[in-house]
């Protein structure tokens, strides 16, 4: 039971034959050629170039290629000179038999674009056979009684060649009783026929033996000779007579050997040995001898060999029949080969690219031919190729195919394709043949390199040693070979004023970063720069990242104390009323660290003390206030250790030392003299320690200013006082507010006391206003202000 096509297949099929209708004009031009058969390969038979109208270079540049039907290659193309050669010596009889004239098919193939032209070479014949006879030995039996006139038919000579190279003449040996006639046959050959002209007469002459010769028409013709033995007999009155003058019969070309094909049958009126009768093949070819046999007795043909229709699809013989008496008739045998079904579609290759290049369309990735020797729906044939796959049949010429991609195809998305192409006859049973070819997609740089991440955020700690891994980036490309080999550089700067050359480097092979120096948090937190990757293709593809760098802090910097300040000539020292309660404020130690987080998260210990107990410093702000109430008995002077720590790993610190000097009553605070101030060298400090300054203790120094004007104002004007300096003799008593216990209030505790010579305005010390005790009088001596100082303990 024969199996529907699927759809896909015949839309494919009626695609392919709409296909053929519109490129019948490529194929429709024939040239035609000839040559001699038994030329020398290698031998000229045309200019192909020239014939049709391509330039030399074109022949090589398009690939001309001939193709011949099956693997049998008979021509050949010089691309260099555009000639048409015999590949290989032919012989006219091996490939064409008898059949004239002896055509064979080609075609010419041309790539970029894809073109056939249509060619034949006919192939003429040499006289290179001569006529031959099967049988070294005729012998022919006549009646003494027979008539003068009587034509005698004798078996002819075989000769491959065709045209007038085969047998065109029989010559017999001179005798007196027989003339030979050249006689010609429906089919063309020729034939010797002898005839009588003199009356036998057995008694006399028994047996006569002549000499056959056959002529061709060649130059010098050729020779082939038998011996003709005549048997004179008595007299046989009748002949035998065959049934039917013509047979035809049709053979199956599957028979088994010994098979009976036909049995031919004739009768004669004598008797005795001149009625008994002898089955002969005569002047039949040397394929009928070899095909078949001929009982003598029955007259039974069977065969002798298994037939082939592909090789020979008839036959035609002539039977004799003899009688004992010499006297024969003879009759014709057609046999007809009938054909089966025995031959699979045969496919033959005749260019195959394995490999293709992606993204272009309508690519020709195979042309072939396919063929069947069979014939009528046995020879009729279709072919496919499996469904859903992007490649398509075109019938180029009649049964040659180009496979060609149907679209784009995409590497990445599928790079290997296995494709079955399936012939298929019409005949029952259905035979096919399937083809499988394996097409490689080949890359093309369609794919640019892609990040893993569109941004990379990488940290690395402060300090850090030079050439240090901090990180990597990665791209990946979808190509393949060095389409996909990635290249990894650093871009422009996106900050011009970041030296981005300086700060890090690239593997270009693996993208690793590494950090050329050391990285300082107080300097640079944080800078950002692009990575590309570039493939290696033609052209090549690149692409981009943002890579972030952050700079982790790590705790490098002690704290820097900024009030008070350590100035080892002229130290500000800190007055504090003996009256005052515990918890009072006697100053505040102001640091700053430059680190961050927790490394900049600083507290304050009080380290050493001249009279431990007596003050305490506040660990979150470092205000040092009295810790219980002050006496009598409590020395007067008093020199404090500050140390300020951070929170870092290992944690880092600065310490300080205050002067705090307790004093009776209440007055203007003791300043440092002119002399000191101008002898005490300058200690610059940066506009930076400035800015930090002011950021911390800005709203602080303003509320003490505010309140210092406002008190000056209520008290009537307020003395000025110059660079911080005590001046000799006793205090202006109108500087004092003092309560009736003598106590200073605790609204003025500080004044801001600024250099004014030397024009930097730099900030010197914060100091805590006390009241004066020590005595009323405005005119007091040197000598008593001097008494003062040492009481006070300045030197």
């Amino acid at each position: 039971m024969e199996t529907p096509l699927p759809k896909a297949t015949q839309k494919r099929q009626v695609t392919a034959i709409i296909i053929l209708l519109l490129l019948w004009e490529v194929g429709g031009a024939v040239i035609k050629y000839s040559v001699l058969e038994e030329r020398h390969s290698g031998s000229f038979v045309a200019n192909l170039a020239k014939d049709l109208g391509l330039g030399l270079g074109e022949l090589a540049s398009r690939g001309a290629r001939i193709l011949s039907k099956g693997n049998k290659q008979h021509l050949q193309v010089e691309h260099k000179s555009g000639n048409l050669l015999l590949k290989e010596k032919l012989d006219r009889e091996e490939l064409c038999g008898d059949m004239d004239p002896c055509i064979l098919h080609f075609q010419v193939l041309l790539k970029n674009p894809v073109q056939f032209i249509q060619g034949e070479l006919q192939l003429q014949d040499v006289n290179d056979h001569a006529p031959e006879f099967l049988e070294n030995e005729i012998l022919l039996k006549i009646s003494e009684s027979s008539h003068t006139g009587t034509a005698f038919p004798l078996k002819i000579a075989q000769d491959l060649d065709v045209g007038s190279n085969t047998v065109q003449n029989y010559t017999i040996s001179t005798n007196f009783h027989f003339h030979l006639f050249t006689r010609n046959r429906s089919d063309g050959r020729k034939y010797p026929e002898l005839v009588l002209a003199k009356e036998l007469d057995r008694e006399e002459q028994p047996e006569l033996r002549l000499t056959l010769t056959a002529l061709d028409g060649g130059s010098p013709p050729k020779t082939g000779t038998s011996q003709v033995l005549i048997m004179v007999l008595d007299i046989n009155d009748n002949a035998p007579e065959f049934a039917q003058q013509l047979y035809e019969v049709q053979v199956p070309e599957n028979s088994p050997i010994g098979s009976l094909v036909i049995t031919v049958s004739a009768r004669d009126l004598d008797a005795g040995t001149h009625g008994e009768l002898s089955y002969s093949f005569f002047q039949s070819s040397n394929q009928v001898i070899q095909a078949f046999e001929i009982n003598t007795v029955t007259g039974d043909i069977r065969l002798k060999k298994m037939l082939d229709f592909e090789e020979i699809r008839s036959y035609r013989m002539e039977i004799e029949a003899s009688d004992g008496g010499g006297l024969s008739g003879k009759c014709t045998v057609a046999i007809e080969v009938t054909d089966v079904n025995d031959n699979a579609p045969e496919l033959t290759m005749s260019l195959l690219m394995n490999d293709i290049p992606e993204n272009t369309p309508d690519t020709v990735v195979a042309i072939f031919g396919i063929s069947d020797p069979d014939a009528g729906d046995n020879g009729k044939m279709m072919c496919y190729i499996q469904d859903h796959l992007p490649f398509l049949l075109k019938i180029s010429v009649e049964n040659f195919y180009t496979l060609v991609t149907e679209g784009a195809l995409d590497r990445e998305s599928r790079a290997e394709y296995n494709i079955t192409i399936t012939v298929t006859d019409m005949g029952t049973p259905r035979l096919k043949t399937e083809h499988n070819i394996t097409v490689l997609v080949s890359d093309v740089n369609d794919n640019a390199p892609a990040f893993t991440q569109t941004s990379y955020t990488l940290s690395v700690r402060e300090n850090n040693s030079p050439a240090l891994h901090i990180g990597s980036v990665r791209a990946t490309d979808r190509d393949a070979g060095a389409n996909a080999q990635v290249t990894y550089s650093l871009l422009p700067p996106l900050d011009a004023h970041v030296p981005l050359a300086s700060l890090v480097s690239i593997n270009p092979d693996n993208g690793h970063l590494f950090a050329l120096r050391s990285l300082d948090y107080e300097a640079l937190r944080a800078f950002e720069f692009r990575v590309g990757a570039a493939d290696r293709g033609s052209p090549a593809l690149s692409s981009q990242a943002l890579v972030r760098v952050l700079v982790a802090d790590d705790n490098d910097n002690a704290p820097f104390v900024l009030y008070p300040l350590q100035n080892a000539s002229a130290p500000c020292t800190e007055l504090v009323p003996r009256a005052a309660e515990a918890g009072y404020l006697v100053t505040k130690v102001v640091a700053v660290d430059s680190d961050s987080g927790q490394n900049a998260w600083l507290s304050y210990q009080l380290l050493k003390a001249t009279e431990p107990g007596l003050f305490g410093v506040w660990a979150h702000n470092g205000e040092v206030r009295t810790a219980r109430l002050l006496s009598e008995r409590d020395a007067a002077k008093h020199r404090l250790v500050v140390l300020v720590k951070d929170n870092g790993e290992p944690p880092l610190s600065a310490s300080v030392t205050l002067h705090v000097l307790l004093v009776d009553g209440f007055s203007q605070p003791y300043l440092p003299a002119p002399e000191a101030v101008d002898a005490a060298p300058a200690a610059p400090l940066t506009v930076y320690l400035v800015v930090a300054l002011a950021s911390v203790s800005s709203l602080f120094l303003f509320s003490v200013l505010v309140f210092v004007a406002v008190w000056l104002c209520r008290r009537g004007g307020a003395a000025s006082v110059s660079r911080c300096s005590v001046p000799e003799g006793p205090f202006p008593d109108h500087l004092l507010g003092v309560s009736g216990t003598g106590t200073l209030s605790q609204s003025y505790q500080y004044e801001v006391c600024l250099t004014g010579g030397s024009g930097t305005r730099e900030f010197k010390c914060l100091k805590p206003l006390v009241p004066n005790i020590m005595g009323e009088g405005v005119g007091t001596d040197t000598e008593e202000n001097s008494n003062f100082r040492n009481h006070l303990g300045f030197n």
